[in-house]
């Protein structure tokens, strides 16, 4: 249900997101790199390697910054902004493995430079650390909710790989980019919620602007596989269309041009199979107003998750987690 108490959220000051919590995000690096001393020296360097990649850190600022706006204890904090994007980065190391991904932000990944078994150990390993690293909140309602996240992201990449050749309606698409990235949001501000032991409803608001833009976050992500440059987005344009990943840009230019000869073998799973086809669609999605009507949809998403956000008191911290929405919604990569 929508809260009704959105007046529009105050900005106190004109900060980038993970202003408040540098110093925090710096601690979560560091902890990350930390859990492979100790093993195999090659297991330290695959991880240096994935850390050194970039990325904004998005999921452990959600953490921190949920947190401090409510109390939350620092240390805890920093442990499960930690195991969080450990988990992430496990994930990136078997999705790249499985879509056979050489690049990623336009750097090598790492099964372009190992074997399939040591990429998949080495995902394993860090999987098993950021599992260690949530048992080290040493909240339970935590833990089995970070473990919660893992079985729904682990059953969507399943469902994903045995029906990429089906052509998915906007309800399986909804669930699939849950399943896939909006989970975790979910978890990266509920979960600080949780050991920040604050009451139900309050756990309800941060888990639902979670939620909401994380959604956000994938049907932009979908966007950009369409609308981006490859040395910006670090891949191929259209590649999740070229594995067979339908996603809203071509769902939206389908509905609307059902007869059209190139969606026709996209839903017959043969577009893929004939380059001149593949190409042209993916030139006429980029054109249409598919694309403004995807945004649209982050739009809501974001609006609402802002609405959300703004039953909450008025703090910094809020008012970061307001620019990390406004960020999903206009990230260029």
């Amino acid at each position: 249900m929508r809260p009704v108490c959105f007046h529009g959220v105050s900005r106190l000051t004109k900060i980038t997101f993970s202003s408040p919590v540098q110093e925090g995000i710096q601690d979560v690096e560091n902890l990350m790199r930390a859990q492979a001393e100790g093993y195999d020296p090659d297991l330290g360097a695959a991880l240096e390697h994935l850390l050194s990649s970039g990325g904004k850190r998005i999921r452990p600022a959600l953490t921190l910054l949920t947190g401090k706006m409510l109390g939350g204890d620092y240390d805890r904090l920093v442990t499960l902004g930690a195991a969080i994007e450990l988990l992430h980065t496990a994930t990136l190391v078997h999705d790249d493995l499985i879509d056979n991904s050489l690049l990623r932000r336009g750097i090598p990944t790492l099964n372009s430079q190992w074997s399939p078994g040591a990429t998949v150990l080495t995902g394993d390993f860090i999987f098993a650390r950021a599992a260690n690293l949530s048992a080290q909140t040493e909240s339970i309602a935590a833990m089995k909710l970070f473990a919660q996240t893992l079985v729904i992201i682990v059953n969507g990449e399943i469902s994903q790989l045995f029906s990429n050749r089906i052509f998915p309606d906007r309800e399986s698409y909804f669930a699939r980019i849950y399943e896939k990235t909006a989970s975790l949001f979910e978890t990266s501000t509920a979960a600080a919620a949780i050991i920040s032991e604050v009451d139900a409803g309050t756990i309800e608001y941060v888990r639902q602007f979670g939620f909401k833009i994380g959604m956000a976050f994938q049907i932009v992500d979908d966007i950009l596989d369409f609308t981006g440059e490859q040395t910006t987005i670090g891949k191929p344009v259209g590649s999740d269309l070229r594995q067979g990943i339908v996603t809203l840009p071509a769902i939206l230019y389908a509905d609307k041009n059902p007869a059209n000869p190139d969606v026709q073998l996209l839903k017959q799973g043969s577009l893929q199979s004939n380059e001149v086809h593949f190409i042209r669609l993916v030139e006429s999605i980029r054109r249409s107003d598919a694309i403004d009507l995807a945004y649209e949809e982050a739009r809501n998403f974001v609006q609402t998750g802002l609405e959300v956000l703004a039953c909450l008191p008025e703090s910094p911290e809020r008012a970061a987690l307001a620019d990390i929405a406004e960020y999903i919604l206009h990230r260029q990569q």
